[in-house]
C-alpha cells in the first residue's frame, strides 16, 4: 500500500471518550472500547451515546479521527482488526483505478485463496469501501467474521496481483498478502470468541 498515508488528527478536541488525550494508555483504552462498541453493540444507554457520539464525529470530522485510535492496536483486537479494514478501505478510496487493476490481475493468480476464506465471490474495490463502511457504522455485529474473511480475500487477491503487474512493488504487494493474513486470523479468533 505505497500510496496510502497515516491520517492525521483533526482538530485540537477528540471527544470525551479519550479523558487525557496526551495519555497513549487512555488513547488505546477509548479506541478498544469504541471499536468492540461498533463491533458488538450496545449494552446499556451510556454506550449508545457514546457510539451516537463517535458516528456524528466520524460524520462532522471523517473517520479518520476515530481510526487514528486503533492505530497501533495489535491485529488480534476488535480495534486492530478495524484498523485493517480502515486502512484497506481508505486505500481503495484513494486509488481506485490502481485497486480494480491489482484485483483484476490478482484474481487470475490467488482462486484457490478465494475459497480457502470461504468467499467464493470476493468482493471488488467498491465493495472493498462499501463493507468496511458497513462494519465501522456498527451494523454488522453477528456477521463480523465474514466481513473480516471477504476484507481478507480482497486484500490477498490485491497484494498477489500487486506482485504480478509490471511496475510492481514487491514490498507493498507483502504488506498487503500480510494484511489479509492479519484479517483472515482475526476473522478466526472472532468465530472462536478470541477477539476482543
Amino acid at each position: 500500500m505505497a500510496d496510502f498515508h497515516k491520517p492525521s488528527l483533526p482538530g485540537a478536541a477528540l471527544f470525551d471518550a479519550v479523558p487525557d488525550r496526551d495519555d497513549p494508555a487512555e488513547r488505546t483504552a477509548a479506541g478498544h472500547r469504541i471499536a468492540n462498541l461498533l463491533v458488538r453493540g450496545a449494552h446499556d444507554p451510556s454506550d449508545r451515546d457514546l457510539i451516537d457520539r463517535v458516528l456524528h464525529l466520524a460524520d462532522s470530522e471523517g473517520m479518520g479521527v476515530i481510526a487514528e485510535l486503533w492505530s497501533k492496536a495489535p491485529s488480534e483486537t476488535v480495534a486492530g482488526a478495524l484498523w485493517r479494514l480502515y486502512v484497506l478501505r481508505t486505500w481503495v478510496r484513494n486509488n481506485p483505478v490502481q485497486a480494480s487493476r491489482e484485483f483484476a490481475a490478482g484474481r487470475a493468480y490467488a482462486p484457490v485463496q478465494e475459497v480457502l476464506a470461504g468467499v467464493v465471490d470476493p468482493p471488488g474495490p467498491n465493495e472493498v469501501i462499501e463493507l468496511a463502511d458497513t462494519v465501522v457504522r456498527g451494523i454488522v455485529t453477528a456477521d463480523f467474521d465474514v466481513a473480516l474473511d471477504r476484507a481478507a480475500a480482497f486484500a490477498h487477491i490485491v497484494g498477489v496481483g500487486r506482485g504480478q503487474i509490471d511496475d510492481s512493488d514487491p514490498a507493498s504487494a507483502a504488506r498487503l498478502v500480510d494484511t489479509a493474513r492479519h484479517l483472515r486470523a482475526a476473522a478466526e479468533a472472532e468465530r472462536h470468541g478470541e477477539l476482543h
